[in-house]
């Protein structure tokens, strides 16, 4: 049976978290409320992790990888994904399982009537630094963009697959993903879902990443907005 939902899992330097993201992602594919498949892309990881995933997907029906030459980051580790899966609908998670896969449960009940449906962390378990510089972020984030959403750094993410192929990423756009479905005029949602302390590996993203960096992506968002082009195409005589 093919996959409803792909789940994109970037990963970079995460061999100590591998076996536990294959455990708790296999897990959800047996109680997903539609069919799940999973998609783990390597950002040019140097430990072990490439060998991890290699093993992980030989031996899990459902998991598949792709692997970069080099570490280009977090925003084309999410559009390699966009541009691979061929499922109506594409999810992400981080690879550190701060928020639950259990979660994209919740997500999915939207998704008939949201082109993007998002978590919003409750009770969040990080430190107090995290905490604050991200919800300054966030203030920052939605003045430029108007989206109203309270965490779009949340790793927890449901979208309409043509609606994802069509979002034009750059570094730092996995910030910006519901204001770029609704400069399609798509519909958007968020959704509190739950939110666990790191167990394993480090943070890649200090503070100058968490606010002064997202500022900086405000201003290209804002460019991006002027020219970004949308249209939909109401016939065709093309034969697939």
């Amino acid at each position: 049976m093919s996959a409803t939902l792909t789940i994109i899992i970037p990963v970079y330097n995460e061999e100590d978290n591998l076996l536990r993201v294959e455990q708790e992602l296999s897990d959800f594919i047996n109680i997903a409320s539609v069919p799940t498949s999973v998609l783990l892309v390597n950002d040019g990881s140097v430990d072990k992790s490439q060998s991890m995933i290699e093993t992980i997907c030989a031996r899990q029906n459902g998991f598949e990888f792709i692997s970069f030459k080099e570490n280009r980051g977090l925003s084309a580790a999410i559009k390699a994904g966009f541009d691979t899966v061929s499922s109506p609908l594409v999810g992400y998670i981080d690879s550190d399982l701060q928020t639950s896969p259990e979660d994209f449960n919740l997500l999915l009940e939207y998704t008939n009537q949201y082109h993007l449906v998002t978590g919003v962390r409750v009770n969040r378990k990080d430190s107090f630094v995290k905490n604050m510089s991200s919800t300054m972020a966030n203030g920052i984030r939605r003045a430029f963009t108007k989206d109203s959403m309270d965490d779009t750094g949340c790793p927890l993410k449901i979208i309409h697959t043509d609606y994802a192929k069509r979002i034009p990423m750059f570094r730092g756009l996995h910030r910006f993903l519901p204001a770029m479905i609704l400069l399609q005029n798509g519909l958007i949602k968020q959704v509190p879902v739950q939110h666990f302390p790191r167990i394993a590996g480090t943070a890649k993203y200090g503070l100058w990443n968490r606010l002064l960096g997202p500022l900086m992506d405000c201003f290209a968002y804002l460019w991006m907005k002027k020219k970004y082009i949308n249209y939909q195409i109401e016939k065709t005589s093309q034969k697939h």
